[in-house]
């Protein structure tokens, strides 16, 4: 079996082409990094849409400025990301890490490690 929802966290074309051979049958794939400007990928629609009904989705609308942006400010020191990590919780973890997420209570950012 093949994965409900496959996140892709980097704009990596290897990482979108196997995200779309690990996602189910109705599955969604959710893309949380732009790739560079000017990348394709070569995808049959037929495929994607409707003989499997795979939804494409992002996580907000942020372009690859608003992450040169956000790399430039994390290099000089002026956002002090360290701090934002609360939790860093093993793959076991994980449900627990969605938990805190949910909450809104005692946490600002989780990472998952999965090597953890």
């Amino acid at each position: 079996r093949l994965a409900d929802l496959v996140i892709v966290c980097t704009g990596a074309t290897s990482a979108i082409t196997q995200a779309l051979q690990s996602v189910e049958r109705g599955g969604t794939i959710l893309f949380f990094a732009p790739t560079n400007p000017g990348i394709t990928i070569p995808i049959s629609i037929n495929e994607l849409f409707w003989r499997n009904e795979i939804t494409l989705t992002t996580s907000y609308a942020g372009s690859p400025a608003d992450y040169q942006t956000a790399l430039e400010l994390i290099q000089a020191g002026t956002l002090p990301v360290r701090e934002m990590i609360t939790h860093r919780l093993g793959l076991a973890e994980t449900g627990l890490g969605f938990q805190l997420v949910t909450d809104a209570q005692n946490s600002i950012k989780v990472i998952i490690e999965p090597q953890r």
